[in-house]
């Protein structure tokens, strides 16, 4: 067991104990944050003259080897040490010797796992944005191509009124645009360095603490050492912007599914983003939107957990906090696997816009249009209300949409009913007189389109 403390204990740890307390099976992935955060430390100790420089060269050489023999595989990261921290600690002391044992001045591991904890959440941030930037992207190209590609609009799962494809994959275009901007939030708010701030009540040493929040990239240092050492708000925002970005993709993922069933026909999905079936060959199965809506419940329970984990813990740190990490990190990697496959699984979509066009001309989708109709030419609107029920009812009898009645149907159930009708109630007039910002009409969306380019070239706030 390598540990960096000990001094004080009489006898050796019980191994159960010791491994119950151990973190490097899941701390190991901040290798890169903790080795990044311990140059930036050592340069601060030279430039105040805490160590000399000769220390600081044999320390950051140390660093960079130990860092470089990781990530070719030449050197493993071993069980034997608690954690990823005693881990570096230790290989750079059997590398360079007395300097190692220089590197921790002014430090405690609790500023240091906080350290690298906000260093690893915000390369996540910036990871995850290129992610939803690129899902974007893809939304975008499927709206430019689909402002005339009509379908039905659902409320309660039933059709209600025309819309097109283009207006439809904008509403998701709003929702993941909110998550950028969610986490740009979260990333503007954590950007602040807790090192330098020890053990709980900082440190006697002169650490220029503005100059390592500088090389680390941080707007600054902390201003609470209690704070910084057992703040987790930032994960806990983070879980839950991404427990919203799981739901928003979960939303995607069974309208998906709805509309590649046999009973909507809606989408063919790709191939190379399907299964079949072991028993049953004529199957293709939508798995990839199937395990992208089954796995939100993971990032939730992760929320849920460092929620529950946070929600009793006296100032200032506390080794419960150490559960701050397992959950966060499956979180983390399950938001960007399902972000890319389902990307992935959306650009090679096909849409069967014969099929889609077909239910809304059935779906009496355009009932409303002809309720106006009728109160454009001076008929109360709830009197109008109930005429068209009472063609609906006709149409179900007879079997066929409201555009296949005869004029002498239109007229027997309406006086008011002309020629012009059947123009008024088509699924391209339907959707194109409505001009409003926001709705489906060609000159909205060409508007919101542009928007949306504007915001994706040059990172426009809309």
């Amino acid at each position: 067991m390598a540990q960096l403390w000990g001094g004080r204990f009489t006898k050796e740890t019980d191994e159960a104990v010791y491994q119950f307390n151990a973190s490097i099976g899941f701390d190991q992935k901040m290798y890169r944050q903790d080795i990044e955060g311990s140059i930036a430390h050592s340069k601060m100790l030279g430039k105040q003259g805490i160590i000399s420089q000769e220390d600081v060269d044999a320390i950051i050489a140390g660093l960079e080897g130990i860092l470089k023999d990781i990530e070719s595989g030449e050197l493993e990261i071993s069980s034997r040490y608690e954690d990823i921290h005693s881990f570096v600690e230790a290989n750079l002391i059997d590398r360079i010797g007395d300097a190692g044992k220089r590197l921790h001045t002014g430090r405690s591991r609790n500023d240091q796992v906080a350290l690298d904890m906000k260093l690893y959440t915000r390369n996540v941030i910036d990871n995850t944005d290129v992610l939803l930037k690129d899902l974007l992207t893809v939304l975008l190209d499927i709206i430019k191509n689909n402002t005339d590609t009509y379908m039905p609009g659902f409320t309660h799962l039933q059709k209600a009124q025309p819309t097109t494809l283009a207006h439809h994959m904008s509403a998701y275009f709003e929702m993941f645009l909110r998550d950028r901007q969610r986490l740009a939030d979260i990333r503007k708010r954590m950007n602040l360095c807790p090192l330098g701030s020890g053990a709980m009540a900082g440190t006697t040493y002169p650490l220029d603490r503005a100059y390592t929040a500088e090389l680390l990239g941080f707007d600054g240092p902390t201003r609470n050492s209690m704070d910084s050492v057992s703040d987790r708000d930032y994960v806990i925002e983070l879980l839950s912007a991404f427990s919203t970005v799981m739901m928003h993709l979960s939303r995607f993922s069974e309208e998906l599914i709805v509309w590649n069933s046999n009973e909507y026909r809606f989408v063919e999905m790709d191939d190379a983003y399907s299964t079949g079936s072991s028993i049953m060959p004529q199957k293709k199965n939508p798995d990839i939107a199937e395990l992208v809506r089954g796995k939100t419940g993971r990032v939730y329970g992760a929320l849920i957990s460092i929620l529950t984990t946070m929600k009793g813990l006296p100032l200032a740190y506390n080794k419960d906090m150490q559960e701050d990490k397992e959950m966060a990190f499956d979180a983390f990697e399950t938001v960007g696997d399902c972000l890319y496959l389902f990307t992935g699984m959306l650009s090679t979509i096909s849409f069967r816009k014969d099929v889609m066009a077909k239910s809304a001309m059935n779906g009496f989708t355009n009932a409303t249009d002809a309720a106006d109709y009728l109160v454009n030419k001076g008929v109360p609107f709830r009197d109008a209300h109930g005429i068209i029920g009472r063609m609906v009812l006709l149409c179900i009898d007879k079997n066929c949409a409201i555009e296949d009645l005869s004029m002498d149907e239109f007229k027997e159930l309406c006086p008011a009913f002309e020629e012009d009708i059947y123009d008024a109630i088509s699924l391209e007039t339907c959707v194109n007189k409505r001009l409003t910002l926001g709705a489906p009409g060609q000159d909205a969306m060409n508007k919101v389109i542009a928007m949306y380019e504007a915001y994706l070239a040059d990172e426009k706030a809309l």
